[in-house]
């Protein structure tokens, strides 16, 4: 058949040379050859080289010893020899019938073929480096006539009823997703927070031109006013288009834009921007009859540059008045009124599009053998005096200005953190310092060494219960200090850190309790401690 398959491919071939050399080209039967030459090139080797007929195998030689028992057995005997020679897998052994002597089946030998090695792309495997959050259990439901009710209280009515309501809150003594041991009085928060999501209602004002307003900053040590600006203007619960109902009035401005765009670099004159938030609030209380009706007490900002407190001075309402959310909420200044304002959480923002990369998995308190940890620019009053007393000093008090290169080729500045027991976090220019809300985030106690200021979120958060405090003259003796805490209590403070974490993080679509919504609760807070009930 092979010889045929050959006589046919030749004629076949010397016919189409003779063909093309004439230029006589008959494309039919160029087409049928070409055909027929296709099919034997695939039939052939699959017919001879898959199913080989039983006259191209060699014979099988089997032992002169071996028993065979007539004709029948033979001829099995013969087909098993043969079906095990062209069996791809290696068979078992072969047992006669009559006999308990085994056969070994004919070796089957592999050929090589050369096959061509292509280099797969290994696929990049998801690392999972941001912090399981638990979702928090939905809100409470709502009888419809109490929704009637307050829908049809005036904005100001309804916050009296509010404040009414909360300085009645029932007792709580346990939730199952808040952690008691971390709020000052959890009852008053609960029952403030399930009516500020019942009535709160909020205005932003859409004047303004970019990039000081509505132009959220997203990334830095500044990121908090932005990711507070983006996800209230996004936000659909709280905001309303009809300022008649408001109860809160939000300024969207960002003092790190206002900084850039205004900001004479080298001059050290924050005049001009202190000017320019004066205009814009003239502008608004004569556009709109809202500012003017409360002399801006239910209006508020939230800003985190170091000097947003000082370009409100300029404007006397807008300083005393106005709800501020700042992250310098220092005492001595006297521009921070406790009560009123609230000191908003610095939160460095190293990527905006994964704001929770990074964040917790921190180590076991038994894989923390670093007792105190510090790295970081020298600038203010406290830094220098705390390198003086502790650099080089203690093999247990880890304290660096700028993390050295040797350091952190070994260990990097998370890892100090994860390391770490307690993890320093000293003023730097100003009182605030994103180093609080990083510690909280690697679970890592905070040791806040700032006089004069006002913890984030203190209106309801006991950060005695978390973090630990130290005066600035008791610099030379922090050590001593921290190894005074039992270990009993180190090991409570250690559960709180982890426990409060969640009401610190930016979250991409905001959830019950995380930092969008604590701030917000504290700004609605403070708005009610101004209420005078009759």
């Amino acid at each position: 058949m092979r010889r045929l398959l050959q006589r046919v491919a030749i004629s076949l071939m010397k016919e189409l040379i003779w063909c093309v050399a004439w230029r006589r080209i008959d494309w039919r039967k160029l087409f049928f050859a070409g055909a027929i030459m296709t099919v034997a090139g695939v039939l052939l080797p699959t017919f001879v080289l898959t199913y080989p007929m039983w006259f191209l195998s060699s014979p099988v030689v089997t032992s002169s010893h071996q028993p065979l028992n007539g004709s029948m057995h033979l001829s099995k005997t013969l087909t098993e020899a043969r079906f095990e020679q062209f069996q791809l897998v290696p068979a078992s052994p072969i047992v006669s019938l009559n006999s308990t002597q085994v056969t070994q089946p004919l070796p089957f030998k592999k050929e090589r073929t050369r096959t061509k090695r292509y280099r797969r792309k290994k696929r990049k495997t998801k690392i999972n480096d941001e912090p399981t959050v638990i979702p928090p259990p939905p809100r409470k439901t709502v009888s419809p006539r109490l929704q009637r009710h307050i829908a049809s209280l005036p904005p100001h009515e309804a916050l009296v009823y509010a404040k009414r309501e909360i300085e009645h809150a029932p007792a709580v003594d346990d939730d199952p997703y808040l952690y008691a041991p971390v709020f000052r009085n959890i009852s008053v928060f609960m029952r403030s927070y399930e009516l500020m999501e019942m009535i709160l209602k909020v205005y932003i004002y859409p004047d303004g031109e970019r990039p000081i307003f509505h132009d959220p900053h997203l990334m830095g040590i500044y990121a908090s006013e932005g990711w507070f600006m983006k996800l209230m203007e996004e936000n659909k619960e709280f905001v309303t288009r009809d300022p008649e109902k408001a109860h809160l009035y939000y300024l969207p401005f960002s003092a790190r834009q206002l900084e850039l765009a205004v900001y004479v670099p080298n001059s050290h004159d924050l005049k001009p921007l202190s000017i320019f938030l004066k205009d814009y609030v003239n502008m608004i209380s004569e556009k709109y009859p809202f500012w003017n009706r409360t002399r801006g007490s239910d209006h508020f900002l939230v800003a985190c540059h170091d000097w947003c407190p000082y370009t409100t001075t300029a404007h006397q309402e807008l300083r005393k008045n106005t709800i501020k959310a700042v992250c310098n909420a220092d005492l001595s200044e006297k521009i921070f009124i406790p009560g009123k304002d609230l000191s908003l959480p610095e939160t460095a923002i190293r990527n905006p599009g994964r704001p929770l990369r990074n964040i917790g998995r921190g180590n076991r308190v038994s894989q923390r053998p670093i007792l105190a940890f510090f790295a970081g620019n020298m600038h203010g009053r406290v830094r220098p005096r705390l390198l003086k007393y502790w650099h080089n000093k203690d093999e247990d008090m880890k304290i660096y200005g700028l993390l050295p290169t040797r350091v952190s080729r070994n260990i990097s500045y998370i890892q100090h953190m994860k390391l770490s027991k307690y993890c320093i976090c000293p003023m730097g220019y100003e009182v605030n310092s994103p180093r609080i809300v990083e510690a909280i985030y690697y679970e890592c106690v905070p040791v806040i060494i700032a006089d004069n200021f006002v913890l984030p979120l203190s209106e309801f958060l006991d950060w005695s219960a978390f973090s630990v405090t130290v005066a600035e003259k008791d610099i030379p003796k922090l050590k001593e200090i921290l190894l005074a805490i039992p270990l009993r209590r180190y090991l409570k403070m250690q559960i709180n850190v982890k426990m409060v974490q969640k009401h610190f993080l930016w979250n991409l679509r905001p959830m019950r309790y995380d930092l969008f919504h604590m701030i917000l609760h504290s700004i609605w807070f403070n708005r009610l401690n101004q209420i005078q009930i009759p």
